[in-house]
């Protein structure tokens, strides 16, 4: 027993990794629904007074340079939850064309689905139908908009009517534009709910329908730090390994949802998701072709102190960007 307890207190699944090694420059983050979002979303649930803090052109530009200084191209803007019919969530066109301004540097692809068999539903062909029509009318109407993500909760492995839709959106949308899938990591004993995790085959077919795919590292219930550093470690690779030729990039918490049992913020954040990452990232000798970088769920919980950690345990030093 002290052999154990001792060989427990010696291991570190994690690494540190402060010369930015890991950064290419090509970070994702999702972003909060006000950014594009219709007046009925700050209607619906009492938000007008803060509509002004989306709409001002100078937060518009802050937002845009931090990011930008973060080493973020990809960002995802909530477009969620689709409609009973299948029309995406309302946007807001002068907005949106007024966000493409800001964002002008950017990859700039709406978050679009919801929950299934709620208020997404690819079981529905009629539900599928109105969803890509939706969609193909939002990028012909914003033709600056570089894709859409794509973002269905739960979605258990095996789920072919999911596979549908992405076949269907990949065949009505602009020709150019991408499709990125927020996805799910591989299973683990650790947190066995088949729900929110994908099979190698399952991963692998979403994989060849998506242009990007955008893995959600946390939601796992873990209380314990080394646990789920080393998870991260072993997710890292497998998903890395998974995705074939598709550009991956590795979501990470950067939030806190005090009373839910998915997700404890002492243990799932940004610092350890970090170290688990580092320590897979850096068993290669070079870097996986379907590595694209992080992801950072979201922008309206990231603190000042998260992104100082950001800069210090992730990102290339000032002057040595490639």
């Amino acid at each position: 027993m002290g052999a154990s307890t001792l060989a427990y207190v010696v291991w570190s699944p994690g690494a540190k990794v402060g010369d930015g090694r890991h950064d290419l420059g090509t970070n994702g983050i999702w972003m909060q629904h006000g950014w594009l979002g219709g007046d009925v979303w700050f209607t619906r649930y009492g938000k007008e007074a803060k509509k002004p803090l989306f709409r001002d052109p100078r937060k518009l530009a802050e937002a845009a340079d931090r990011l930008r200084r973060h080493r973020i191209r990809d960002v995802f803007p909530h477009l969620c939850p689709a409609e009973p019919g299948g029309a995406i969530a309302s946007h807001d066109p002068i907005q949106t064309e007024r966000f493409l301004d800001a964002f002008a540097s950017f990859r700039v692809m709406p978050w679009v689905g919801g929950v299934l068999d709620v208020s997404a539903r690819p079981g529905d062909p009629a539900f599928r139908r109105a969803f890509t029509r939706s969609i193909r009318a939002l990028l012909d109407a914003h033709p600056r908009l570089a894709g859409i993500h794509v973002n269905i909760e739960p979605c258990p492995s095996g789920h072919a009517p999911f596979l549908t839709l992405l076949d269907e959106l990949r065949a009505g949308m602009p020709e150019g534009k991408f499709l990125s899938v927020a996805a799910y990591p591989p299973p683990t004993v650790l947190h066995p709910f088949t729900g929110v995790h994908w099979e190698e085959a399952y991963f692998r077919e979403v994989a060849k329908r998506a242009d990007q795919l955008a893995v959600m590292l946390y939601d796992t219930a873990l209380t314990n730090v080394k646990l789920y550093e080393s998870l991260i470690t072993q997710w890292t690779r497998e998903v890395l390994d998974w995705a074939g030729a598709t550009p991956v990039l590795l979501g990470l918490p950067a939030y806190d949802d005090p009373g839910v049992g998915y997700h404890d913020a002492a243990v799932e954040n940004v610092p350890n998701a970090l170290a688990g990452a580092h320590a897979a990232l850096r068993t290669y000798p070079a870097l996986p072709a379907s590595y694209q970088g992080i992801a950072l769920y979201s922008d309206w919980e990231m603190t000042e102190d998260e992104w100082g950690i950001l800069r210090k345990e992730f990102l290339r030093p000032e002057g040595s960007f490639p």
